[in-house]
């Protein structure tokens, strides 16, 4: 008779819920921990990260020719998302371009490699575990409690600011690349954020 092995639950012990978003500060000292560093490669995985909110499955993807033309960097690109195999656009900003740009000298990337390589042999660029331990490092080095944060942390940073700065559901929805804009409501928790700011704003 075969015993079967009861299977631990991925998430025993692990903060669940959607991870937060990084505030500006918190990018700041990111950004400033790994010019001091000179860490090239990761202010360039950052700074993309950042601007392009992909998914981290679409991110570790990129290829060198997805965000250049020629030796230039573009302005703006365009992937398709693994999950849902639907087009995303997303805008390079003037410090990301020159970020990547020098990951791709200093790396001898040519057009048809993975942006981000990987350092071992078993995967041709980085994984998303690996990119995903990356993020946790970015946490704590911004002093913060790496278990809130993760790779959606990453992707949810710019269309939050976005929003909270415009309110335009739709803009967000477009550059998420989501199908529908309940899926956006619940991937922001809007919802939740906008009933908090109101209370705090009213007086009784």
């Amino acid at each position: 008779m075969e015993t079967t092995q009861k299977r631990e639950a991925w998430n025993k012990g692990k903060l669940v819920g959607q991870k937060a978003p990084l505030k500006p500060k918190d990018i700041w000292a990111i950004r400033i921990h790994l010019q001091n560093k000179h860490a090239v490669r990761d202010l360039a995985m950052f700074n993309l990260a950042i601007d392009s909110k992909l998914r981290g499955c679409d991110l570790v993807n990129l290829h060198v020719r997805d965000v250049t033309h020629g030796s230039q960097l573009l302005s703006r690109a365009m992937v398709t998302q693994r999950k849902t195999q639907r087009p995303v656009q997303f805008e390079l900003t003037e410090p990301t371009r020159n970020a990547v740009a020098a990951w791709i000298e200093k790396g001898h990337l040519r057009g048809d490699q993975y942006l981000f390589p990987s350092r071992v042999g078993k995967s041709p660029h980085v994984s998303t575990r690996q990119y995903a331990r990356i993020v946790h490092h970015w946490a704590e080095v911004a002093g913060l409690d790496a278990s809130a944060y993760g790779t959606h942390s990453m992707r949810r940073t710019k269309a939050t600011l976005i929003y909270k700065k415009t309110k335009n559901l739709r803009a967000v929805q477009l550059l998420l690349g989501h199908s529908k804009l309940e899926s956006t409501v619940r991937y922001l928790g809007i919802e939740v954020d906008d009933a908090l700011e109101i209370s705090e704003q009213t007086e009784i």
